[in-house]
């Protein structure tokens, strides 16, 4: 296997949407319980989950007078659930049903003495079966998700790099298990228009808190909408001419049924070098926003970070 095969590793939707669905609605349980033991942070920031190097994380949840973690293993195939107490549980990753999935995790987390409590229904979906009768039994591509998983690890780092270079508001690199969508949105500093909601399974002042200022976010998904791994960019307010701006590279275009400028991995994948064909989709994209939109470049930006070197302070 080539390095540029590792790291950024072909991953059509077409051969694992099942696996990918299943996967969605796993996390989704797993963030509903972060979610609901974790004090509200703006935007919906305390309910994420965080890509590691072995699969995805809650990071440190409270519970009770306890810390609990829940992590998806890819490498091991594993859920992973420890406590401050040392105690943890595991469970495999497996065909089973999306039922099964969320039995499993209650028992983990009583088993480390946590409390399960969550929301037991699909948000941001359609079908908003409750998890406890979803019990069709759903496939486990270990090998797909395996691969999944090494193409987010390489997006996390570009998308962290991208990240340094804005002073401004901006968000962690994180994933939301609602859209099913890494990541990472930065903020112009003013409040925005009341956002109309009508996002499905989701309560509009959910919506209107996560959009209250103006943004402008970009990230990732595995295939919903599009039916292949695809990278968008995105603003609120959406300035008349945006769609119409010269964005880079040549793959990227606009999607009128989106509303956002579109990237395939593909694309990136094949690219001589993927990271950079990213961070320019990521910056030209941003540019369009922060254009149009008429922010406060010269305030809100600064250099792309480097290790082991403060920024300079004339260009914070």
């Amino acid at each position: 296997m080539t390095k540029d095969t590792l790291n950024w590793p072909a991953i059509p939707f077409d051969n694992w949407e099942s696996t990918c669905n299943a996967l969605h609605l796993w996390t989704q349980i797993v963030g509903k319980y972060r979610l609901s033991h974790t004090p509200w942070i703006n935007h919906s920031w305390h309910a994420t989950l965080y890509v590691t190097p072995r699969g995805l994380t809650t990071g440190p949840v409270p519970d009770g007078n306890s810390s609990i973690s829940v992590s998806l293993d890819f490498h091991d195939h594993i859920l992973v659930v420890e406590c401050i107490s040392g105690k943890k549980s595991t469970v495999p990753l497996e065909a089973m049903s999306i039922a099964d999935f969320n039995r499993r995790l209650a028992k983990a987390i009583e088993a480390v003495d946590g409390t399960f409590d969550i929301h037991g229904a699909p948000n941001e979906l359609e079908d908003a079966t409750p998890f406890e009768v979803d019990t069709k039994t759903r496939p486990y591509d270990a090998d797909a998700v395996w691969k999944f998983h090494r193409a987010l690890v390489s997006i996390e780092q570009v998308f962290s790099r991208f990240r340094t270079g804005f002073c401004g508001k901006v968000s962690p690199v994180h994933l939301f298990w609602g859209s099913f969508d890494l990541a990472v949105t930065r903020f112009s500093g003013r409040t925005a228009p009341i956002h109309p909601g009508g996002i499905p399974n989701l309560p509009d002042d959910v919506t209107r808190e996560a959009y209250s200022h103006e943004v402008s976010s970009a990230g990732f998904w595995p295939g919903q909408g599009k039916g292949e791994p695809m990278f968008y960019s995105y603003c609120y307010p959406v300035p008349d001419n945006f769609k119409d701006q010269s964005v880079t590279p040549d793959a990227a275009y606009w999607d009128d049924d989106l509303g956002e400028y579109l990237l395939s991995y593909e694309a990136v994948r094949k690219a001589d070098d993927p990271g950079t064909m990213l961070m320019e989709f990521l910056q030209s994209t941003y540019v369009a926003a922060a254009e149009t939109g008429d922010w406060d470049r010269d305030a809100l930006e600064c250099e792309i970070g480097e290790i082991g070197k403060p920024h300079d302070l004339g260009k914070l």
